[in-house]
């Protein structure tokens, strides 16, 4: 890794403190041991640290620094939690929760960025992340229940299989709304019923599946 990656990197995570108002001091540190350049294309690695998402192929983007770190936070995963993920993508959002939950079960429709992202969290040595490609909408059911669930794609409401996978006292964060812009939705599952908060306005690709869009 290049000097000039390690002071990008340090950089991205001072700004996602001082100008974004990221506190959670265990996101932020798995921010930074991360090395965001390696999932994006050669072509695109000297803009890996910027503000903006960035294409991965199959018409899918990585999402920008902030808002893998907001999600995160949101999230508020703690060593003991298994996650679902809906929708690995690069695998950058897979290796940070990776670094903060006991495991990872990571569902991507697409089977080559899949089998991308299998290639580069076996690089990083991070051996608690499962991968699979398939509909995310649908969850992973032989895994269940999770005690947080993300996902990182948008959809016109949140997929009911994934709330019945979520554990008594879990947390899912998904992006709610049109094709073209959602909203952060916060559920917590309770004793007897499932609350629901609201975020701030997001943008992602649509969540293609059964229990999300059609393709």
């Amino acid at each position: 890794m290049s000097d000039r990656q390690s002071l990008e990197r340090e950089r991205m995570v001072r700004e996602l403190t001082e100008k974004r108002g990221i506190r959670d001091a265990r996101v932020l540190d798995a921010m930074r041991r991360v090395p965001r350049h390696l999932f994006v294309r050669d072509t695109l690695r000297v803009q890996a640290y910027g503000e903006g998402a960035l294409p991965i192929g199959a018409a899918q983007t990585i999402s920008q620094p902030y808002i893998v770190a907001r999600m995160t936070e949101l999230l508020e995963v703690g060593p003991q939690h298994t996650v679902l993920e809906i929708g690995t993508g690069s695998g950058y959002q897979t290796a940070i929760l990776a670094l903060l939950a006991r495991w990872v079960f990571s569902l991507e429709r697409v089977p080559e960025l899949a089998h991308q992202a299998i290639e580069r969290i076996r690089a990083l040595g991070l051996g608690n992340v499962k991968i699979q490609a398939f509909d995310g909408s649908i969850g992973w059911s032989e895994a269940a229940p999770f005690d947080r669930i993300l996902v990182t794609a948008g959809t016109p409401k949140v997929p009911e299989p994934l709330v019945q996978q979520l554990a008594v006292g879990g947390r899912l964060v998904v992006p709610e709304g049109t094709r073209e812009a959602q909203r952060l939705m916060i559920y917590t599952r309770g004793p007897r019923k499932v609350s629901v908060k609201e975020g701030e306005p997001v943008a992602f690709v649509p969540l293609v599946g059964r229990h999300g869009w059609k393709a």
